[in-house]
């Protein structure tokens, strides 16, 4: 049962769910965090930390989510790891209310 992150977190990037992970499986980019599927164990207590619900589970993915499954497994070999929070991306709140943000999704990672 793998845990990933979905397009709820683009340009969101809360990272209160990275304090609470115990094998710091949380990867870093520029406007949304991943969790790397090699390193995470479905412990599943960074579900309810996720402000904007972005954290699911593969069989919990609606189906348009499911492409993240495969980006968190990508993106998670490239970007580094981040193992405290920290402030929200600019303007997180009004993004927090956008629906379809996966065009927006930048690959590079927090220090690119």
């Amino acid at each position: 049962m793998t845990h990933f992150v979905g397009a709820a977190c683009i340009n969101c990037k809360h990272t209160d769910c990275v304090d609470v992970c115990p094998v710091d499986a949380f990867r870093e980019g520029k406007n949304m965090l991943v969790i790397d599927p090699d390193e995470c164990i479905d412990c599943g207590v960074c579900i309810p930390e996720c402000p904007v619900s972005a954290i699911a589970t593969e069989e919990d993915a609606a189906p348009p989510q499911l492409e993240f499954v495969r980006l968190n497994a990508e993106l998670s070999k490239q970007w580094p790891t981040i193992i405290k929070t920290k402030a929200s991306m600019p303007g997180a709140q009004e993004w927090e209310k956008v629906d379809d943000k996966k065009a927006l999704l930048d690959s590079r990672g927090r220090d690119d």
